[in-house]
């Protein structure tokens, strides 16, 4: 345990170096994220006409078919989560809605663009569903354009997206760009529509291949539900009302989070380094019953800090990505400390480390934390106990049973099977010696019976020739005296 004590101090003071950087940051981190969720402040930056168009971009279609990871092809689930928000959106006054296409075709992505800019559309929102190459993501986004103000316009209707999402009940992964390395948007219906003046913002709605976002998009009802979701965050983000519907959204339009049309929002601004701290201490190991409590701190100056896993071999095999504690990726919040406790039952002398990811998904792993002595394997340790007890139940039983032989005839020894085997215990010797004694007077006694028997058998043996004897006498006697002379 000094071990662990002097290994503890060192992380300790690591620990204090850490977070004195840490607060170093703390108001570059602050003004960084300049938008937390629950500041509904500004109005919409974005102006439009009295009369609001829209387009509906159903994502792939034809020969691209997009993810095939889900319950169906992605162009399947678009198209239904696409038409389901064009039915919904039709509900609305003062506002017309299109879809790039109805059919199963191939379109290009200029071709999308296109069509929203012979509309003269107000924005043009392409409907997607998520993937990984690891199957480890899970969560919901949207990109949106580097360039201004299309950065603005698409960062003020993503926040209201995740607003919605959030009340679904997904993971935020926030409102973001992604760029070429010649410094262009990275997607293309993106950067199409922007090169024709057009705003517009790809929703990623979940990742159809990670167990926490599946129950989110099994069925056409969960695709459908999406798209609803779709038309209220439109709703919200133009401020309209439907008569048909009985709602007024107005006001939403005028309380969204602030924004510049200036310059790019750093909150939308991609990471392309990994956390700039990642450190793993031990609180806490309990031998006995196998629980750890370990303490991770960790921070990001780009941007805010999203999931986290761990592992007990070294680094071999990790956990599934958790989700950071109390982040609130629309305000860039995020706490750089928290604890996580690990339960170990097998006996094992584990070697822990833990890998923190930032809203880019790039990790930084930290030291390993190990052990000296495996903790106790509470199968065996159970195992066994439940063989002790096992066998102190048999030993009472058993002493129990004979007590009350011994109780039913007091003075009497009673022979039993396992006696007459030669099972007898220890203690009865002198039964032994007893028993015995019975024996050689049940031999001695036979023996009499069988000298008396012989005996009695021989006297009538001496009788009968006696007889005989005797007979014969007389018949020699009688035959003299009948013989002539």
């Amino acid at each position: 345990m000094k071990e662990f004590d002097n290994m503890k101090v060192r992380k300790m003071q690591k620990g204090l170096l850490v977070r004195t950087m840490i607060c170093a940051v703390s108001l570059a981190t602050v003004c960084f994220f300049e938008h937390p969720l629950e500041a509904k402040a500004a109005p919409r930056a974005q102006e439009t006409g009295e009369r609001i168009t829209i387009v509906i971009d159903p994502g792939h279609g034809g020969d691209n078919e997009g993810t095939l990871e889900g319950p169906a092809k992605e162009k399947k689930m678009t198209m239904v989560t696409a038409m389901a928000m064009y039915e919904e959106l039709r509900k609305y006054d003062n506002v017309d809605v299109y879809l790039t296409h109805t059919e199963d075709v191939s379109l290009s992505l200029a071709d999308r663009a296109q069509y929203a800019a012979d509309l003269n559309a107000d924005f043009l929102f392409s409907i997607h569903y998520n993937a990984s190459a690891d199957h480890k993501l899970f969560g919901t986004e949207t990109w949106i354009s580097s360039v201004q103000p299309y950065n603005a316009y698409g960062y003020q209707f993503g926040w209201e997206q995740m607003q919605q999402m959030k009340d679904l009940g997904l993971f935020l992964r926030g409102v973001k760009t992604k760029l070429k390395d010649d410094g262009d948007d990275y997607y293309g219906i993106i950067r199409e529509c922007t090169s024709r003046s057009i705003p517009s913002t790809i929703i990623e709605h979940c990742h159809v291949d990670e167990s926490r976002d599946i129950p989110y998009c099994q069925t056409e009802d969960d695709w459908k539900a999406f798209g609803r979701a779709d038309a209220l965050s439109v709703a919200k983000y133009f401020g309209l009302s439907s008569t048909v519907l009985g709602v007024d959204y107005s006001g939403e339009a005028n309380n969204l989070p602030d924004v510049s049309l200036q310059s790019v929002l750093p909150a939308t601004v991609r990471d392309k380094t990994e956390p700039d701290i990642c450190l793993l201490s031990l609180k806490n190991a309990d031998y006995d019953t196998g629980e750890v409590t370990l303490e991770v701190t960790a921070t990001d100056y780009d941007s805010p800090m999203m999931y986290y896993d761990y592992s007990t071999d070294g680094g071999k095999t990790y956990s599934e990505l958790i989700p950071w504690p109390d982040l609130d990726i629309m305000a860039g919040t995020y706490p750089d400390t928290f604890t996580f406790s690990v339960t170990f039952t097998k006996g094992e002398q584990p070697v822990i480390t833990v890998r923190t990811y930032n809203q880019a998904d790039l990790f930084t792993e930290s030291e390993p934390v190990t052990f000296t002595q495996a903790f106790v394997d509470q199968e065996k340790l159970a195992e066994e106990e439940a063989m002790r007890a096992s066998l102190e139940a048999e030993a009472a039983a058993s002493a129990s049973a004979s007590a009350a032989n011994d109780t039913a005839k007091p003075g009497s020894s009673v022979i039993t099977m396992a006696d007459a085997a030669g099972n007898l215990p220890d203690a009865s010797v002198e039964k032994g010696d007893i028993n015995f004694g019975v024996f050689l007077g049940i031999c001695v006694i036979l023996v009499v019976l069988f000298l008396i028997v012989f005996l009695l058998y021989q006297m009538q043996q001496s009788r009968h020739r006696k007889r005989r004897r005797k007979n014969h006498s007389r018949n020699v006697s009688g035959a003299s005296r009948n013989h002539p002379r």
